[in-house]
C-alpha cells in the first residue's frame, strides 16, 4: 500500500474533483438505501395485510422508529386512497430514488475521469522528463527496450490496474461502510456475525492475491526483454538477413514470448479469481446471517428486528456483495500494479549525477580557452582517463587520436558535462564547468558524431533542431555551408522532405551533411567532431570534409579522428593510450618524434 501513497501527489490539483466525487457517491448511497428502505416495510402492509399503524412512533434513534414512521405515513395513505394507490406511490418513490442514485453515480464518473486521466498524463510527463534529464552514462547501463517498456507497458499497466480502479478504491469502501453502518443501526447484535466473518474472507482474498506482485514484475521484465529484442531486430535487420540469422532470432524471441505467455496466464488466473471468490465468500456470510437471524426470529427471540425489518436487513446486506466484489477486484489490481509503480519509480527516483548547483553562472560568451587540469575519470570504478592536462585556446583546432577505447570520446564528452570528472576540473574561461548553467554550456557547443542521428521528420526540422524559430533562409544558408543544398534541391519536397526513421531515406553522406548543417545553424563557438567522416566512402568523405572546413572557420574545434588525413592541419594533436596523454604536438613534430603517432600514420600510409 505504501507504493500507492506516492500517487497521492498526482491528485493534488484535483482536490475539488475529489470532494465532488465523495459528495456524489454519498448521495448515490443514500438514494440507494432509501429505495430499499421504502420497499420492504411497505410490502408487508400492502401484500401481507399487516395491521395499519395509526399512531406516529415516539422519536428514538433506532430501526423501529425508522420503519414505524414509514408504516405510519403509508397507513394514512392507504386509509385515504387505498392499497393500489399506495403501491403506485411506493413504485414512484423507488423509481425516483433509483434515478437519482444513478444520476449521482454518473456525476461521480464525470468528475473522476479528469482525475484518472490527469494522473496518468502527469506520470508519463514526469517519466519522460526524467529520461531527458538523466546523464549519458545511465543509458549505457539500460536497455532501450526496457526503458520503452516502462514508458508504455508499465504505464498502461498502472492505468488499467490502478487509475481505472480509483473509483473502486474510493466508491466501494464508502458504499460498504455506509451499508455496514446501516446494518449496525438496524441490528447491532446480528451485525456481530458480519464483523466476525468478514475479516476471515478478507484474509483468504489477501492470501490468494499476495503472489500477484511477483508475477506482475516477472511479466514486466519479460515484456521489456521482448521490446529490446524487437528494437535490436528492427535496427539490425540487414545484418540478420545477411548472416541468415532469422532462425536464431526467431527462437530467441519465441523463448521470451512463451515465458511472457506463461507468466501472464498465472497472473490472470489469480486476478480472475477475485470476483468469484469474493462473491462466494459473500454468499457464505449472507447465508450465515440468514440462518442465524431467521432462526432467532422464528423462535421469537428478540433481536431488535421484526419480520419486515429482518427482510430489509437481508436486502441491504445483499447489496454489499457487489461492492465487495469490486473492492476485492480493485485490491487484486492494486497488487498487480505495485510492480508497475516500482519499475516506474526506479526511473523517476534515479539520482541524477549531473546536477546544476543553485545560482550557477551563465556562460554569456566563450572568450579565452577550455582547460583540463589534472582530470581523472572513472566509470563503475574502472579508470578511463588519467591525469589529463590540456588547454584548448579560442580559435584552435585540437585533434584527439589513439586506438579504440583510449578515452578520446570520453574526454570530449566531459566538456558539455555528459559525464562529470572523478577528480580534477574542467574550466571554460577560467570557470569550473560545474559552476556554469548546464544549458548555458551546451548552447555554446555543437557536436557532429560518427553516427548521423536524425529524427523521423523533415530535413528542415532536423537542421533546425538546435535553434528555435529558425527561418527557411537560415536553414537554407546552413545547408549551403554544409554542402547539402544540392542533394536537398533534388528531393521532391526539398527541405520539407521526410528523412524517414533515423534518416533511412538518405544516404550516409547525405545524413552526415544534414547533421553538419544542424551544427552550422546552431552557430556555437565550440565544435566537437567525433569521427564525423570515418563511416563514409571516399566521395562522401570529401564532400563532408569540405563542409567541415567551411564550418571550422572562427571556431574552437576538438576533432576525434581515426582517419589521420583529416587532422594534418590541427594546431595540436593529442595522442591517447589507455586514458593517458602519451604524445602531443603538431603533425610534423610528431612525425619527427617517431612514436605512436608515426606508427599510426605508417599504418594508414599517410605522409
Amino acid at each position: 500500500m505504501k507504493k500507492y501513497l506516492g500517487l497521492i501527489k498526482y491528485l493534488k490539483p484535483y482536490k475539488k474533483n475529489i470532494l465532488l466525487y465523495i459528495f456524489f457517491i454519498l448521495m448515490a448511497i443514500i438514494f440507494g438505501l432509501f429505495s430499499l428502505a421504502m420497499l420492504f416495510p411497505f410490502f408487508e402492509l400492502i401484500f401481507k395485510g399487516g395491521s395499519l399503524l395509526l399512531v406516529k412512533p415516539t422519536y428514538s434513534l433506532s430501526s423501529e422508529y425508522l420503519t414505524g414512521t414509514m408504516k405510519f405515513w403509508l397507513s394514512n395513505f392507504i386509509i385515504l386512497y387505498g392499497k393500489t394507490a399506495a403501491l403506485a406511490i411506493v413504485c414512484g418513490f423507488i423509481i425516483i430514488s433509483t434515478l437519482l442514485k444513478n444520476v449521482f453515480v454518473y456525476f461521480s464518473y464525470y468528475v473522476m475521469s479528469p482525475m484518472r486521466n490527469g494522473m496518468m498524463v502527469q506520470i508519463r510527463k514526469d517519466l519522460f522528463n526524467k529520461i531527458l534529464t538523466l546523464p549519458i552514462g545511465f543509458f549505457t547501463e539500460q536497455r532501450k527496450g526496457d526503458l520503452i517498456s516502462r514508458m508504455t507497458n508499465d504505464t498502461w499497466e498502472l492505468e488499467s490496474s490502478v487509475a481505472n480502479t480509483l473509483d473502486g478504491l474510493i466508491k466501494e469502501p464508502l458504499t460498504v461502510i455506509a451499508y455496514l453502518a446501516t446494518l449496525v443501526f438496524l441490528s447491532p447484535q446480528l451485525s456481530l456475525i458480519i464483523f466476525i466473518l468478514l475479516p476471515f474472507a478478507g484474509f483468504v482474498i489477501g492470501r490468494v492475491s499476495k503472489s500477484l506482485k511477483k508475477d506482475s514484475n516477472a511479466a514486466a521484465i519479460k515484456s521489456g526483454e521482448s521490446l529490446s529484442l524487437l528494437e535490436e531486430t528492427l535496427g539490425g535487420i540487414r545484418i540478420i538477413k545477411a548472416f541468415t540469422a532469422e532462425t536464431l532470432v526467431r527462437e530467441k524471441f519465441n523463448v521470451i514470448n512463451d515465458g511472457l505467455f506463461n507468466v501472464r496466464n498465472k497472473m490472470n488466473f489469480r486476478r480472475d479469481l477475485a470476483s468469484p471468490l469474493s462473491e462466494f465468500l459473500g454468499i457464505l456470510v449472507f447465508c450465515a446471517i440468514l440462518w442465524f437471524g431467521g432462526k432467532l426470529i422464528l423462535e421469537s427471540k428478540s433481536m431488535g428486528l421484526d419480520g419486515a425489518s429482518f427482510i430489509l436487513y437481508i436486502g441491504i446486506f445483499a447489496q454489499i456483495i457487489n461492492p465487495a466484489k469490486s473492492l476485492s477486484t480493485a485490491f487484486y489490481n492494486m497488487q498487480r500494479g505495485t510492480s508497475a509503480i516500482q519499475r516506474i519509480e526506479e526511473i523517476i527516483n534515479t539520482e541524477n549525477s549531473i546536477v546544476e548547483i543553485p545560482n550557477a553562472l551563465p556562460l554569456e560568451d566563450f572568450n579565452d580557452c577550455i582547460e583540463f587540469k589534472n582530470v581523472n575519470f572513472s566509470y563503475n570504478q574502472v579508470p578511463i582517463l588519467k591525469n589529463i592536462n590540456l588547454k584548448v585556446k579560442k580559435g584552435q583546432t585540437i585533434a584527439l587520436v589513439g586506438s579504440s577505447g583510449s578515452g578520446k570520446s570520453t574526454l570530449a564528452d566531459l566538456i558539455p558535462r555528459f559525464h562529470d570528472v572523478t577528480s580534477g576540473e574542467i574550466l571554460i574561461d577560467g570557470i569550473n564547468v560545474k559552476n556554469i548553467q548546464l544549458n548555458s554550456i551546451r548552447n555554446k557547443i555543437s557536436i557532429v558524431t560518427q553516427e548521423a542521428v536524425l529524427f523521423n521528420d523533415t530535413i528542415a526540422n532536423n537542421i533546425a533542431l538546435g535553434k528555435e524559430n529558425a527561418t527557411i533562409t537560415e536553414i537554407t544558408n546552413a545547408a549551403t555551408v554544409a554542402n547539402a543544398i544540392h542533394f536537398i534541391n533534388k528531393k521532391e519536397n526539398q527541405l520539407q522532405e521526410n528523412v524517414g526513421d533515423r534518416g533511412s531515406k538518405l544516404s550516409g553522406g547525405e545524413r552526415q551533411r544534414v547533421t553538419i548543417a544542424r551544427a552550422v545553424l546552431k552557430n556555437a563557438p565550440i565544435l566537437i567532431l567525433d569521427e564525423a567522416t570515418s563511416a563514409l566512402d571516399t566521395e562522401s568523405e570529401r564532400l563532408v570534409q569540405d563542409a567541415i572546413e567551411n564550418m571550422l572557420q572562427n571556431r574552437t574545434t576538438i576533432v576525434i579522428a581515426h582517419r589521420l588525413s583529416t587532422i594534418r592541419n590541427a594546431h595540436e594533436i593529442i595522442v591517447l593510450q589507455k586514458g593517458e596523454i602519451i604524445e602531443r604536438g603538431n603533425h610534423d613534430a610528431l612525425i619527427k618524434l617517431g612514436g605512436t603517432y608515426k606508427k599510426l600514420i605508417d599504418m594508414q600510409e599517410v605522409r
